[in-house]
């Protein structure tokens, strides 16, 4: 098992994760098909790197805001406070499309933005992320590889 191996999946998993334009699906889908590491370390190592990633973006995302009131910042704070209760009621679930490709990394910072609660944030994000790897594993290596 390579340790190097693991560390790059797990850098360009983060990377990918942020506004980088990283690629962890290929670094991804070449060590499952060099078939040297367990199925189940590649997809826990993409994911917590993913998602590590997508914390920072939530994180900058809050300290964002710390701006508000700032005559340059772009929104004004009364429509920031109407946007952040309608992202409460619609658009959290929005999170389990963090995954994908363009749009997926921006919801993570938007999230941090509108004051996404962090567990709620962390769980959408683990979920929409281990499922994207998961389901990618699943096409490289078939079904039948648990």
């Amino acid at each position: 098992m390579s340790l190097a191996a693991l560390t790059a999946l797990f850098v360009t998993a983060f990377g990918a994760a942020t506004l980088l334009p990283l690629q962890s699906e290929a670094v991804l889908v070449g060590l499952l098909l060099q078939g040297e590491h367990p199925v189940s370390l590649l997809l826990a190592v993409a994911t917590a790197g993913n998602v590590l990633g997508a914390i920072v973006n939530w994180w900058l995302g809050r300290y964002i805001e710390h701006w508000r009131e700032r005559r340059w910042f772009p929104v004004s704070g009364s429509t920031l406070d109407r946007a952040q209760v309608r992202y409460h009621r619609y658009g959290r679930w929005s999170l389990l499309l963090s995954w994908a490709p363009i749009i997926g990394d921006p919801l993570t910072l938007v999230a941090g933005v509108m004051k996404e609660p962090f567990w709620s944030f962390l769980l959408l994000v683990i979920l929409a992320k281990a499922g994207r790897y998961l389901a990618l594993a699943a096409a490289v290596l078939g079904l039948g590889w648990w």
